[in-house]
């Protein structure tokens, strides 16, 4: 197998090379060319690589895109818009056999190589070995759509269904109207963006500077990335209302059979004991049992509450290192438990910090 360099803003001449390859292994809309050139545009690194590998009949096995991370480090781009991190690989050709001959390839003698965020949904997870290691990253959701919306429904909690009926009939003795809006075409994604952004930066989020804007990266890449994905028909932008009153939104992309949540807000005007997000994703499950479009609705966001209420198939994904030597895993290892120790015992002594209020009250972004 050969491994080749190239700089990681040359990205556009590989893009057939990379879709044929998701196309033929994961499957993802999230590794897919409108996703990975837009986040390149915004949150690329000027030092980051295209590694392409080649197997002995040409085909190409393995592509990532690859930028340093601290002295003899490199791991896969993985900006927290991306719920998986940028690489692809055959699965008839273990890691172990593909990783050794990045690490020598890659400037300036790298002692490890990190692939980040791995979903065993898309790919099975690796045995541990000599110089391969994989670590816990979170427990991620998702629902999965089989039968009918009622089974589906009936199974979940109690005080799931009868708080949201009790919602519903208090909005309409109140005389509001809820409606459900999608949108899916290009020339509707920059206003689905701007929308996004005046809601989420009337909350807490703007507070940490974290909220999207038409005129921040985070509001470019979307609204780029969204205008991609809408060109092939792949993107979904769901707004709720309560009225004329905008109260919440997800911004969705499509593919691989998944309909995938990557953001989601709402109005904190809203009082707390209307829950405008949980409202609409009890509609937009609806229509998607109804509709057996896809087959499953991912969240790809940390397991919390609220996500268990909806479904039961949880996953944990995972990082992957792979390390020059067999001793620097063993290095690395040790120095994670005795991180992982004090870590125990600061916790054992520090009060819990409290989320923001807005935060604990609807569900959390997916970032």
């Amino acid at each position: 197998m050969k491994w080749q360099l190239h700089p990681a803003g040359a990205f556009a001449g590989h893009a057939a090379a990379w879709r044929a390859l998701n196309g033929a292994t994961a499957r993802s809309p999230l590794l897919e060319p409108e996703f990975v050139e837009p986040l390149l545009a915004e949150f690329g690194d000027p030092r980051g690589r295209l590694a392409v590998c080649q197997g002995s009949g040409g085909e190409v096995v393995a592509m990532g895109v690859l930028v340093p991370r601290g002295r003899g480090v490199w791991e896969v781009l993985q900006p927290s818009q991306a719920p998986v991190g940028m690489w692809l690989h055959r699965p008839h050709v273990p890691l172990d056999a593909l990783l050794p001959g990045l690490t020598r390839k890659l400037p300036r003698l790298a002692l490890m190589v990190g692939l980040t965020q791995r979903d065993p949904y898309l790919e099975p997870r690796p045995a541990d070995g000599p110089a391969l290691r994989t670590v816990d990253y979170i427990r991620t959701a998702h629902v999965p759509i089989q039968g009918s919306f009622d089974d589906y429904w009936n199974a979940r909690g109690k005080n799931l269904r009868s708080n949201l009926k009790k919602q519903r009939a208090r909005l309409q003795k109140e005389g509001v109207a809820t409606r459900m809006q999608i949108d899916r075409l290009p020339e509707q994604m920059a206003a689905a963006v701007a929308d996004y952004g005046r809601l989420e930066s009337a909350g807490w989020k703007a507070q940490l500077g974290t909220a999207i804007h038409p005129d921040n990266a985070q509001g470019r890449f979307y609204t780029a990335m969204l205008e991609a994905f809408a060109r092939r028909g792949q993107a979904a932008v769901y707004r709720y209302w309560f009225d004329a009153q905008l109260v919440a939104m997800d911004l969705c992309i499509e593919g691989g059979g998944a309909l995938i949540v990557l953001k989601t807000t709402y109005d904190e005007t809203v009082p707390a004991s209307l829950s405008p997000t949980l409202l609409m994703r009890e509609e937009c499950c609806q229509r998607l049992f109804d509709e057996k479009q896809y087959e499953r609705l991912e969240f790809y966001g940390k397991v919390m509450e609220w996500h268990t209420r909806w479904t039961d198939e949880i996953r944990t994904m995972y990082h992957v290192n792979h390390y020059r030597w067999p001793v620097l895993r063993q290095l690395h290892a040790a120095a994670g438990e005795r991180s992982a120790l004090i870590q125990r015992l600061r916790g054992r002594f520090a009060a819990p910090a409290a989320a923001p209020a807005a935060a604990r009250q609807q569900t959390p972004t997916t970032e």
